[in-house]
């Protein structure tokens, strides 16, 4: 199942979800990291037919998810719940994901939760900017399931430290 766009054509998020639920037999089972805990991950899309069908894949592969539509509203999440990973779309309105995640990599609440950028740009400016600012790995759509566990489970073993305590509520 390849996730983003499709051809050009907007698809909805009752059609991905039934296209999701057609094309898989039984609930995906990843194994977890080796640390105690469901893992948390920021899902960051403007796209929210998207970063719905992300959300609900990642809780049928046993992740927590936390969601944000905007750059600004993915900044208060992060500080606010901490997550393990952050997957971050590039280009939205108001703040981009390259700008969003340049004041997350500044901050030290922030600074070493590994971000994934999710793309539909094969290069440019943006990509360039996000891999500057400390992407730790770039997933261009549509992308597979299998390669978004694959590269999520990459960066979500290997253990990364905040400057604070626990999440601020």
């Amino acid at each position: 199942v390849a996730l983003g766009k499709s051809g050009g054509t907007k698809m909805n998020f009752r059609s991905l979800t039934q296209m999701f639920n057609r094309t898989r037999s039984a609930p995906l089972t990843y194994g977890k990291c080796s640390t105690i805990g469901k893992k948390k991950i920021l899902v960051v899309d403007d796209n929210s037919d998207l970063r719905k069908l992300l959300a609900l894949v990642l809780k049928n592969s046993d992740y927590d998810t936390v969601e944000a539509e905007r750059g600004l509203e993915a900044l208060n999440q992060a500080r606010a719940t901490r997550p393990d990973l952050i997957l971050m779309d590039l280009f939205m309105p108001d703040v981009t994901g390259d700008e969003a995640m340049a004041w997350l990599k500044a901050d030290p609440l922030t600074r070493n939760i590994p971000v994934i950028v999710t793309t539909a740009f094969l290069s440019g400016t943006l990509v360039g900017r996000a891999i500057a600012v400390g992407a730790a790995e770039v997933l261009y759509k549509p992308f597979h399931l299998k390669s978004l566990h694959v590269v999520m489970q990459r960066h979500l073993s290997v253990n990364h430290q905040t400057a604070a305590g626990p999440p601020i509520t």
